[in-house]
């Protein structure tokens, strides 16, 4: 799940709050530590210095003897029964006791023993650090804070512009409200430049769409008007019956290239629509559309031994544009003539789908493979098509969920399905 510029602002400063805290907090552990060692060293190496100086001056003077600090003096080989059990053992040094710290010092004939509580040693090490620890934390706590202040401050602007960008309409979007009197008084120099090349984007958006509406609205009576004349001129000639066998064959040539010009614009304007906006839809019978599209086909058949025949083992009734259909299924039709030169070209008519099947020359694996890709042609060679013809199928069927799919061995002919989907 992806997350906005606030929520990535609140999780960068909390990480940067954790992480400055675990710094502190592992900081003042070791500055605890260290000062509790040093705090009771110093007191004991100062306090066994100021014995061993009174004591230069007054040879009877008693170790001392605090409400804290606690000392024994006792004379080298004299008996240590006067001596707690914990000490006795102590070599001269300092030495850290479970509850004590302990200095044993030896000068001349005596031997000092100081001691230091280990709970006042901690009670004195937690307030020298303790405060420092405090005052850092609020420090870092104040400082992220303001600082992600700022930070949402700054970026305002941007998500402002984000969320106006984002309720456009896609085919109409209002760029009125990035005018430069409507944007935040906050919104920096970057801001204002950002909403200024979105305007001018989304206006350029808006004259696109509306050229691209008003073609796709004049396109189809523009380019059918010449089309049919074409087709209503050869079929009057056609009717000629004293036109020679040479004129019939470039008139059937004529009205072949018209058929197909006619499948073009058709696949063109139905691709060229928003894909919001649908063709209208009917209630037809799948049965119509193979026989419709059939007789185009059968002109491109003249002359050569293929046998084309349909196969019907449902009655699919859909409700959808049967437009889409004949231009998916004659764009096949058309392949599977033009690429098989003898044998049969099968449709089969089942619950869920559409199969076109022939005994064409078929394709090979990185054949199969580019199929679809626009102007690719498998056969070089064969004057016959354009290129376009599977890539628009392809592309019908991924936009009107009809999905495709071509099985293919060569030698071994083309199976072409169109599948059915809801």
């Amino acid at each position: 799940m992806q997350h906005g510029l606030p929520e990535k602002l609140r999780v960068a400063f909390l990480l940067q709050v954790v992480a400055a805290v675990l710094v502190i907090v592992a900081g003042g552990y070791f500055a605890l530590e260290t000062a509790r060692q040093d705090v009771a060293a110093r007191a004991l190496h100062d306090e066994a210095s100021y014995f061993w100086q009174q004591r230069a001056m007054d040879p009877t003077r008693d170790a001392p003897d605090g409400a804290i600090l606690h000392g024994y003096a006792v004379p080298i080989g004299a008996s240590a029964a006067a001596l707690p059990a914990s000490l006795r053992a102590l070599q001269p040094g300092l030495h850290d006791l479970p509850d004590l710290m302990v200095l044993v010092e030896r000068q001349d004939d005596v031997q000092l023993y100081l001691t230091y509580p280990r709970s006042k040693i901690d009670r004195i090490a937690v307030r020298l650090v303790l405060a420092p620890i405090l005052l850092a934390l609020m420090a870092v706590l104040l400082s992220s804070w303001l600082t992600y202040r700022l930070a949402r401050r700054l970026t305002s602007p941007l998500l402002w512009l984000a969320n106006e960008v984002r309720r456009w309409d896609p085919r109409d979007p209002d760029t009125s409200v990035l005018a430069p009197d409507k944007l935040p008084a906050e919104a920096g120099l970057e801001t204002r430049q950002l909403a200024g090349a979105l305007q001018r984007m989304g206006d350029r958006t808006r004259s696109f769409m509306h050229r691209e509406r008003d073609f796709t609205r004049d396109a189809s009576h523009e380019l059918r008007t010449p089309l049919t004349v074409i087709r209503v001129a050869s079929d009057l000639m056609q009717s000629d019956p004293d036109l020679p066998e040479r004129a019939h064959r470039s008139l059937a040539r004529i009205q072949r290239a018209g058929r197909d010009m006619e499948a073009v614009i058709d696949a063109f304007l139905l691709l060229a629509r928003e894909s919001e906006v649908e063709p209208q839809r009917e209630d037809f019978q799948v049965r119509d559309v193979v026989d419709e599209e059939v007789e185009k086909v059968r002109p491109l058949l003249a002359g050569k031994p293929i046998e084309l025949s349909i196969t019907q083992r449902a009655s699919p009734y859909l409700h959808a544009s049967p437009r889409v259909l004949g231009v998916m299924l004659g764009n096949l039709l058309a392949n599977a003539c033009s690429f098989t030169a003898r044998g049969r070209i099968e449709i089969t008519i089942l619950a869920d789908r559409v199969v076109v099947r022939d005994t064409g020359i078929g394709m090979g694996g990185e054949t199969l493979r580019r199929a679809f890709e626009p102007f690719f042609r498998g056969d070089p060679a064969n004057p016959a098509g354009r290129g376009m013809g599977l890539s628009i199928v392809r592309q019908l069927g991924e936009r009107f969920g009809w999905p495709v799919n071509l099985e293919s061995a060569p030698g071994q002919g083309t199976t072409a399905t169109i599948r059915f989907s809801g």
